[in-house]
């Protein structure tokens, strides 16, 4: 069977990307497409693969302006020539679930969420004043005729989460099943010797929607030592309103994170996510969570038994869950046996039984 794996861009790692690598395990001779490609950005284990980009890659410095792109990302991902392909997988959260295919071709989507910033984050990304507001009000509302009639695109759809299979339903008023996202419960361990340190950790890309200034301004004034770890276009912003005791890593490589999770106090989640992999690499570590009570961490995080839920996404809700942690006793035996449930090797088994059998019901269907 020849399968190819359609990725929106691999100019980044972070979740998607981690995704992609479990798909590779189980798909290893699988072909793999992208919008656009920096394999300076990419760890060893998805530059091995095989790997064409859109001719949106060879557009100078596309690596760095790609959100400048973004009116040629429909076009782009529909050049894609998957007629050799018995089963495309797109691996989307925007675009790859717009590959064109044939009838002989089986088109599975595991969505991460439906375009996030033309529904979702819609009027906060219009309802500002100057010149680009309003041409972005008209660029994104074909994106979004776009994205309605490219998402019927794929035979079926498998969502990350309960969440995302809401706004599956809600967007293009398709049903799909869920199957949550991998996560390495291998290599994200307990320490060995149980050290712990004082701080509270973050883990996170510095965009606006992650809400990171929440937990800087709840630290900030319970004056308690808070490390985050990321990189993004809010960085200097973040930076510069941290006091002492807030301390920014970047560049940090998986051996570093898992000592950095091993040994904090508690994981800060103050945002809003489709699923969210990082409370379920703290809770592999036998790490708590504190985490606002919403999206995907509704999922992942048990109140009172992994982590703390915050009502509001206010920095007094967050200062009350955080002194309502510290009287709280966990058992990290049952915070990492918690996190099992979410585990690549439960992934793989669960994603690919579904895979082929949506496959065979599709050649039945197409009597193929």
């Amino acid at each position: 069977m020849k399968i190819a794996l359609i990725h929106d861009y691999l100019n980044q790692y972070g979740g998607a990307e981690r995704v992609l690598e479990t798909f590779l395990e189980i798909y290893p001779d699988a072909d793999v497409y992208t919008l656009i490609y920096d394999k300076n950005q990419m760890p060893a284990s998805l530059n091995k693969a095989k790997i064409q980009k859109s001719f949106l890659g060879k557009f100078p410095f596309s690596n760095f302006y790609y959100e400048y792109l973004i009116p040629f990302y429909p076009i782009a991902i529909e050049t894609f020539d998957t007629r050799k392909y018995d089963l495309v997988i797109s691996n989307s959260s925007a675009w790859s679930k717009g590959a064109v295919t044939n009838v002989n071709t089986c088109h599975i989507v595991y969505c991460l969420n439906p375009m996030r910033f033309v529904w979702d984050s819609y009027f906060s990304v219009i309802n500002k004043n100057g010149l680009v507001s309003r041409v972005l009000r008209i660029v994104l509302h074909h994106i979004r005729l776009w994205d309605e009639v490219s998402s019927q695109r794929g035979y079926r759809y498998i969502a990350i989460s309960e969440n995302v299979k809401h706004r599956i339903k809600k967007h293009y008023n398709i049903d799909s099943t869920v199957i949550n996202p991998p996560v390495n419960t291998d290599f994200f361990v307990p320490a060995p010797n149980k050290r712990q340190e004082e701080y509270y950790l973050i883990v996170s890309r510095l965009k606006a929607y992650k809400r990171i200034e929440l937990a800087i301004e709840a630290f900030n004034e319970l004056k308690k030592p808070l490390l985050i770890i990321g990189d993004g276009s809010h960085y200097n912003y973040l930076k510069s309103i941290s006091n002492k005791n807030i301390q920014f890593l970047r560049d940090i490589n998986d051996e570093k994170l898992l000592s950095y999770y091993q040994r904090c106090r508690a994981v800060i989640f103050p945002q809003i996510e489709d699923f969210g992999i990082v409370p379920l690499e703290a809770q592999a570590c036998g790490k708590p969570v504190i985490a606002f009570k919403a999206g995907g961490a509704l999922e992942t995080v048990e109140d009172k038994k992994t982590g703390i839920f915050f009502l509001e996404q206010k920095r007094e809700s967050l200062i009350k869950a955080v002194n309502e942690f510290e009287k709280t006793e966990f058992d990290s035996n049952k915070i990492r046996e918690h996190s099992l449930l979410f585990s690549k090797q439960e992934f793989k088994k669960k994603f690919n039984e579904r895979a082929m059998k949506i496959y065979e019901e599709y050649r039945q269907e197409m009597g193929l």
